[in-house]
């Protein structure tokens, strides 16, 4: 069976590695001659807005997916006229803008920090009287990593404003006083099968994805069926299909959603080793109508991103227990260029693994 993929990204990169053991072959689509990707599939180069491109690239294709959210939803929509496209393109267009997304929450009975639409710059004032201090100003489109937004502790913070995040609609949002952030990486199947991994603790920085802990300490079955139940609400709404992952404020025993991704996630890239079926796998297997594998951790497990940099690999695999993983991407600052995985028999090992190398990595 051949495939496509829309983004050749280093999520691509890992969904072609699982699928190779499946049996699939692969054909990529991105903007970039230089796609992590490359070595692993044929690479089409093209424009999303270009129909004739897109054309050419399904031809003899199965099926399409994507490995990131920012495909265009006109092009999505397009593909879906022709041949069977995963997740559907309406996922996309509900993740691509932050009001929409929390809207769309809203509607399923999601809980969600508050939230208020900015449309001009003469909305901003009072939205920040209504909203009060401290608060998170973004963007509605195309912010990630940490990208597009601003965190506003008093009036003063505001200034100018408008014009730093490029003059375009934005979404206030309240300052969660979160006890961390978690994330579900959920999977479901054409065949309506849907699996759920457990419940993962995440540290960022400077907006950015820095470590995961699977399962997260203190996990327990409430709040994973609290999760879950979420997801749920999402795929039937949506008739979803493949992989999806909330990104949750904890707050005590309740989970609020602060966004979604409908693909493969960063926070599920400890499935690779530390799970009896990854991420990468079971987007597959959903995809195909095939039985989901299992879920369940085989460890725990820790996982770091690689970051603006490429450290020496020899070094890092003398410690017991990791796994290192390289992208194929040119190091630059605020860059993800690779991640290590440990899969340790207890907690105590992974805690003394990850700090050793975290400290290898000067991290």
């Amino acid at each position: 069976m051949r495939v496509g993929i829309l983004g050749g990204g280093q999520l691509g990169r890992m969904l072609a590695l699982a699928g190779y053991p499946l049996g699939l072959r692969f054909r990529c689509f991105d903007a970039s001659l230089d796609a992590p990707t490359g070595p692993l599939s044929e690479l089409h180069v093209g424009s999303y807005s270009d129909q004739a491109a897109l054309a050419h690239f399904i031809d003899g294709l199965d099926l399409v997916t994507y490995e990131f959210e920012n495909v265009p939803v006109a092009a999505a929509r397009w593909l879906a006229e022709h041949l069977p496209v995963y997740p559907p393109p309406e996922a996309l267009a509900v993740a691509q803008e932050r009001l929409e997304e929390k809207q769309f929450f809203t509607r399923l009975g999601i809980p969600t920090p508050r939230y208020l639409p900015i449309n001009a710059a003469a909305e901003l004032e009072p939205a920040l009287q209504a909203m009060g201090f401290p608060c998170m100003l973004k963007t509605r489109r195309l912010g990630y990593d940490g990208k597009g937004q601003l965190q506003l502790h008093q009036a003063a913070d505001a200034h100018g404003a408008w014009e730093r995040l490029g003059q375009v609609p934005l979404i206030l949002e309240a300052w969660v006083p979160f006890d961390r952030e978690v994330s579900l990486v959920a999977v479901k199947s054409r065949t309506g099968a849907a699996a759920f991994y457990p419940l993962v603790e995440n540290h960022h920085r400077a907006g950015i994805l820095r470590r995961s802990l699977a399962p997260m300490a203190g996990w327990t079955s409430a709040l994973q069926r609290q999760a879950e139940g979420l997801a749920q609400r999402v795929f039937d709404a949506l008739n979803y299909v493949g992989v999806l992952a909330i990104e949750f404020f904890q707050v005590g025993e309740q989970l609020l959603a602060n966004e979604m991704a409908p693909r493969v996630h960063n926070s599920g890239h400890w499935t690779i080793e530390g799970a009896a079926a990854s991420q990468f796998a079971n987007h597959w297997r959903a995809l195909l109508g095939w039985p989901l594998g299992s879920t369940a951790p085989l460890g725990c497990i820790g996982m770091l991103n690689l970051i603006g940099h490429l450290p020496d690999p020899a070094s890092l695999l003398a410690l017991p227990y990791l796994y290192y993983h390289q992208y194929g991407k040119l190091p630059y600052p605020g860059r993800k260029v690779g991640h290590l995985t440990v899969v340790a028999p207890n907690e105590s090992i992974r805690d003394k693994i990850m700090a050793q190398a975290s400290q290898m990595l000067g991290d």
